[in-house]
C-alpha cells in the first residue's frame, strides 16, 4: 500500500489535515527564508553604518539601509536615520515604534502555527473515534455474520487519522518553536541596535 492510497482510507478528515499541513508548512517555510534573508547581511552592516555616521556621511549610511530593505534591521537603522538632528527622545521613540512594527510582521501568522500544532491531532483523535464507531457499528448490524472486512474500514479510519494529525502536529510543534527561538533572538539584536543608535545620532 502506497502513502497516498493509505490517506484515502482516511477519510475526508484528512482532506483537513492535508490543508493544515500546507498552511503550516508555507508558514514555517516563508519565516524560515524571511530569516535567512535577515541575517544575510551580518554584523558588519552596522559597523559600516556606524563607520559612515561618525564621518557625518549620513547619506551613504542611509543608501546603504535602502539597499536592505528587506531586512527589518535595516528599516530600523533607516528610521534613525532618517531622525538625525532630532532630540535624542524623538529619535528613540521613533525607532522604537519601528521595531514593534516590524516585530509584529515576524510573528505574523505564528499563532496560526501554534494552533495548528495543538488542533490538528485532535483532529486526528476525532478521526479515530469516528473510525472506531464506524467498526461498532458495522458490527452492530451483522449480527452474528460478524466478517473482519466489515472492521477494516472503519480501522483504517481510525488509525491513518492519528498518524496523520500527529504528523502535522509534530511538524508544526517544532517548527513554531523554531521560529519563536530565532524571533526572539532578533527582538534581542534589535534591542540593542536601537540603543546604539540612538545613542550615536544623539552625540551628532
Amino acid at each position: 500500500m502506497n502513502f497516498f492510497s493509505m490517506a484515502a482510507k482516511g477519510g475526508f478528515l484528512m482532506i483537513v489535515l492535508l490543508g493544515l499541513s500546507v498552511a503550516a508548512l508555507y508558514i514555517i517555510g516563508q519565516k524560515i527564508w524571511l530569516l535567512y534573508k535577515i541575517n544575510e547581511i551580518g554584523d558588519g552592516f552596522m559597523d559600516e553604518v556606524r563607520q559612515l555616521l561618525a564621518q557625518g556621511r549620513t547619506e551613504e549610511a542611509a543608501q546603504i539601509c535602502r539597499r536592505y530593505d528587506y531586512s527589518p534591521l535595516a528599516r530600523l537603522v533607516l528610521k534613525g536615520i532618517e531622525r538625525k538632528g532630532r532630540p535624542a527622545g524623538d529619535i528613540q521613540v521613533a525607532v522604537e515604534n519601528e521595531g514593534n512594527a516590524e516585530i509584529a510582521k515576524l510573528e505574523k501568522w505564528l499563532p496560526m502555527l501554534a494552533t495548528i500544532a495543538g488542533g490538528a491531532p485532535m483532529i486526528g483523535f476525532l478521526g479515530t473515534v469516528l473510525g472506531m464507531i464506524q467498526a461498532f457499528f458495522n458490527m452492530s448490524t451483522a449480527g452474528s455474520n460478524v466478517d473482519i472486512n466489515l472492521l477494516s474500514s472503519g480501522i483504517y479510519t481510525a488509525m491513518v487519522t492519528t498518524v496523520g494529525g500527529l504528523v502535522v502536529g509534530i511538524i508544526a510543534y517544532f517548527g513554531y518553536n523554531y521560529l519563536t527561538s530565532a524571533i526572539t533572538t532578533l527582538v534581542h539584536k534589535m534591542e540593542n541596535i536601537t540603543v546604539g543608535l540612538t545613542e550615536t545620532l544623539s552625540k551628532q
